[in-house]
């Protein structure tokens, strides 16, 4: 709904495609090789399945945006082909919180080098001074992959915070310090034990420090694979262009985890 009212401001064309039919196919077929049929957690499913389900989606949205990409000006009796925009945001490649070539690989992401935050502030500015009001409704929609099954009122269950285990204003801190500030796991510590100290204790900062650690960690190499993005701010985790970090880490960082517990227990 927001997708279509939007296009109508912008005076794009809108399509309003449904995978379910090839989703089930994929099931099908795991299931035809295999025996066994993959649930949703919420089914009786394991992380594992529930992952792979989410994925099987997401990859599949990719594989249709570029079909419909090269084939919808023939269709329309044009020539040429249509590019495909990706939407993940710096936060959600710092943190991994992507498939790979999933919906996040395009031809180029306008966004891929923007924060969160910072791009629900451009929306909330777009919408007052753009003429595009819809944008207000997109900002204020809560984050979600949309990838697990609705809720059995019909809500969305799936958010990405809760998803990912931190907010995207902490996200957003992480990234700064990470890119920007060159901080590792026991200099972020420090820096947010300070920093936080009026809302979280050292414990707390701990946790979130060595939680974000590990997915970064963990999820690095998915920056090999980044799609191109407008750069517009310094501190986005390109790893092709923009920060030539290494994408193969410990994902335990033993020695910078237990400093860090050290740290947090001794109130240094």
């Amino acid at each position: 709904k927001r997708s279509e009212e939007l296009a109508k401001e912008v005076g794009a064309r809108h399509m309003d495609v449904r995978v379910d039919s090839l989703v089930a196919a994929l099931v099908a077929l795991f299931a035809a090789v295999t025996g066994k049929k993959p649930r949703f957690k919420v089914h009786g499913g394991t992380i594992a399945e529930n992952l792979a389900l989410q994925n099987i989606q997401a990859r599949l949205r990719m594989v249709v945006s570029f079909l419909f990409a090269q084939l919808l000006p023939w269709v329309r009796g044009e020539s040429g082909f249509l590019l495909v925009l990706g939407s993940a945001n710096v936060d959600e490649a710092l943190r991994g919180y992507m498939t790979k070539y999933d919906c996040s690989s395009a031809d180029i992401n306008p966004i891929g080098g923007i924060s969160k935050v910072d791009l629900k502030a451009f929306l909330r500015w777009g919408a007052d001074n753009l003429g595009y009001p819809s944008l207000a409704k997109v900002e204020a929609a809560p984050p979600t992959a949309e990838l697990e099954p609705l809720a059995e009122n019909g809500e969305v269950a799936q958010t990405d915070e809760v998803d990912m285990g931190m907010t995207y204003v902490e996200l957003s801190v992480f990234g700064r310090l990470r890119k920007m500030a060159r901080l590792g796991p026991v200099s972020m510590f420090q820096r947010l034990r300070h920093q936080w100290a009026s809302m979280h204790s050292a414990s707390e900062v701990a946790t979130k420090v060595k939680r974000f650690f590990t997915y970064y960690a963990m999820n690095r190499h998915k920056m090999t694979t980044l799609t191109p993005s407008y750069h517009a701010e310094s501190y986005s985790p390109d790893d092709n262009r923009h920060d030539l970090r290494p994408f193969l880490y410990n994902t335990k960082w033993p020695w910078q985890f237990a400093r860090i517990d050290q740290l947090a227990a001794t109130g240094k």
